[in-house]
């Protein structure tokens, strides 16, 4: 391949843009990705990059939010003369007309990168994420039992965007992405040979989406992505399984490398948990090495001085060498409140800021994916790039910032379906 950044990527949301990173890197690329469209200054310290990423909170956001966020990131990845951008959408496809819809995404992005085909990539079997005759099943957590994602105990209940739909191509609809043809199973028995001849009949064009639902589907995948590629820059919309084919065809179906061993934290460790799903619940039980600090949501929603003090107890708890855990008490009915979880959101970042401001620390733990996106935004870093992967879809990353006190911290960010009970004790003592 010629030198350059032949991919990039847009995530939905930061936990699930870094587990792309992860992905990237772990195939042998060198990647990084960035907290918004970089500055040149930025670009240049870098340097030369295989694939590019940004990290946003599309998923968090309305149409026309959405809209203006996107527009400048899809010129930005254009000019770069990146052949395959991806969208990267959380593996459960969780999104609405409202919010996170993916239909304004392909609009939106689709208008720089204008191949006729929009193929979208419906499993993720490395994470229990699974596409089969257009419908999507999911694990319960890391090795949990699979469900039929509109019977799934969380994601049928999410708060913000609750599945109602297992097929995708109606979920996809009803967000206004007509038209979407399946490319089912069978079509993978002759190889690449079956996937180009459903192809075919579609002419090459429109919304096409692929079943999933084991590893070796996915660089026949890459191979036909990345052909397509060639002739006209291309737009696929996914999770990680996206980088996962992509890769996977370059380095001939070869599987991505081990993780480095997960390090000690070096120094007290800080995990905010702004998710309320059974899974981060069972992380927070099972991390017994911490000051626990349960926070109370409503309030935390509702009245600064409450943040400020809570910031000013977790800082304290920190300087006197403690490890501390701290989350929004998953009991707390306000928390779980539709009309208060973009503002909890908001509030759990401003927190973490306001901590790391009053005592920077050398690792950080963030689980929830809103939560995760907001963090970040509020911490104002600029970059980051992958350090390890503790769990399947779980990425530990090294920031990259212009404030010294943040350059080189290491964080975590986890949806709050991702990571084995013990994620959290295995941060702090290492792997």
């Amino acid at each position: 391949m010629t030198p350059g950044p032949h991919y990039g990527w847009y995530g939905d949301d930061f936990t699930g843009a870094s587990d792309t990173l992860a992905t990237l890197t772990r195939a042998g690329l060198k990647a990084l990705m960035f907290l918004g469209v970089p500055k040149p200054e930025h670009l240049a310290r870098a340097g030369e990059l295989d694939a590019v990423g940004i990290a946003g909170a599309t998923r968090a956001m309305g149409p026309d939010e959405m809209a203006a966020e996107l527009e400048p990131a899809g010129a930005f990845f254009a000019a770069l003369g990146v052949r395959l951008l991806h969208y990267k959408v959380c593996s459960t496809f969780d999104s609405a007309p409202h919010v996170g819809n993916v239909a304004v995404a392909a609009r939106t992005l689709g208008r720089h990168f204008p191949n006729p085909l929009l193929p979208l990539i419906g499993g993720q079997p490395s994470i229990g994420r699974y596409c089969a005759f257009s419908t999507l099943f999911a694990a319960a957590g890391t090795g949990g039992n699979v469900f039929r994602i509109d019977r799934h105990p969380t994601m049928a209940r999410h708060p913000v965007t609750p599945m109602g739909e297992a097929d995708l191509r109606l979920h996809l609809a009803a967000q206004g992405l007509d038209d979407v043809q399946g490319v089912h199973l069978p079509a993978y028995a002759t190889g690449t040979a079956g996937l180009e001849a459903r192809l075919a009949e579609r002419g090459d064009a429109g919304a096409v989406l692929f079943d999933v639902t084991e590893a070796n589907h996915l660089p026949l995948l890459g191979e036909m992505l990345w052909r397509r590629a060639q002739t006209r820059p291309l737009l696929a919309i996914g999770a990680s399984s996206v980088a996962e084919a992509v890769a996977g065809h370059w380095n001939s179906g070869a599987p991505l490398g081990a993780p480095p061993r997960l390090k000690p934290a070096d120094g007290p460790l800080l995990v905010v948990g702004g998710s309320l799903s059974p899974v981060t619940a069972r992380q927070v039980a099972t991390a017994t090495s911490f000051a626990p600090v349960p926070l109370d949501g409503g309030r935390l929603a509702a009245d600064p001085a409450y943040g400020e003090a809570q910031a000013v107890a977790l800082a304290h708890h920190l300087a006197a060498g403690r490890s501390v855990l701290t989350w929004t008490a998953p009991d707390n009915a306000a928390a779980a409140d539709t009309t208060l979880s973009a503002t909890l959101a908001l509030r759990t970042a401003a927190l973490l800021a306001r901590v790391l401001e009053l005592r920077p620390v050398g690792r950080v733990a963030v689980a929830g994916g809103d939560t995760s996106s907001r963090a970040m935004q509020a911490l104002g870093l600029w970059g980051l790039s992958y350090v390890t992967a503790p769990d399947p879809g779980v990425a530990l990353c090294r920031a990259h910032a212009d404030d010294a006190r943040l350059d080189g911290m290491e964080i975590l960010l986890k949806g709050g379906q991702m990571g084995g009970p013990d994620l959290f004790e295995r941060l702090l003592h290492g792997a």
